[in-house]
């Protein structure tokens, strides 16, 4: 496999219907993921920002393993904002029972940037889209750790916020709330087959 055909978006919560519009947008065929066997039939996989807690809350046991274990095979992962956090192999300040999927050797801080109130936007530059672009930041996840083997995509204010592992991409911001379709863009020409 090479670039992906079909895009799933995790759609149990949080703004599934904005990456699956972007998907649109840049002519791949995005497909609502809420169960272990919506997962068969797609080439990768979009975990969109919301609220981490109740995603993984909703999220049913055999889908989790699904995601784990097909991301294990290779399938391109990309989470953004809370997506991000999911992807991560351990939350800071998560609750006692929300457990990650630890698809990334990452460590995060839930809404590290604030309350909905502090949402922001601002340009983000990174050789990945090849050049500035907008990034919408709302109760935006921070990267406190990073294993050696993640690639810093971009920065803002003296902190990664686009990582890169293997074939698995995590955004602290939702690039699916700007007319820019360049981080979806570069997420579906990522290989199915890199680790």
């Amino acid at each position: 496999m090479t670039r992906p055909r079909r895009v799933g978006v995790l759609a149990l919560q949080g703004d599934f219907r904005e990456h699956l519009a972007a998907l649109r947008a840049c002519e791949v065929e995005g497909v609502p993921v809420r169960l272990a066997s919506d997962l068969d039939g797609v080439d990768a996989l979009i975990l969109p920002g919301g609220e981490s807690t109740t995603m993984a809350r909703l999220m049913e046991p055999g889908l989790k393993a699904s995601i784990q274990r097909r991301s294990a095979d290779g399938m391109p992962v990309m989470g953004t904002c809370a997506g991000m956090i999911l992807m991560a192999r351990d939350i800071k300040d998560g609750r006692p029972d929300q457990e990650p999927l630890k698809l990334m050797d990452i460590s995060v801080r839930r809404n590290a940037y604030g309350r909905q109130i502090d949402s922001f936007e601002a340009e983000v530059e990174s050789q990945a889209i090849g050049a500035p672009g907008p990034a919408v930041f709302i109760r935006a996840p921070q990267v406190a750790e990073r294993g050696p083997d993640v690639e810093e995509l971009a920065s803002h204010g003296g902190h990664a916020v686009a990582l890169k592992q293997g074939n698995r991409l995590a955004l602290a911001f939702h690039p699916e709330l700007t007319p820019d379709r360049r981080w979806h863009q570069y997420f579906v020409s990522l290989d199915g087959e890199s680790r």
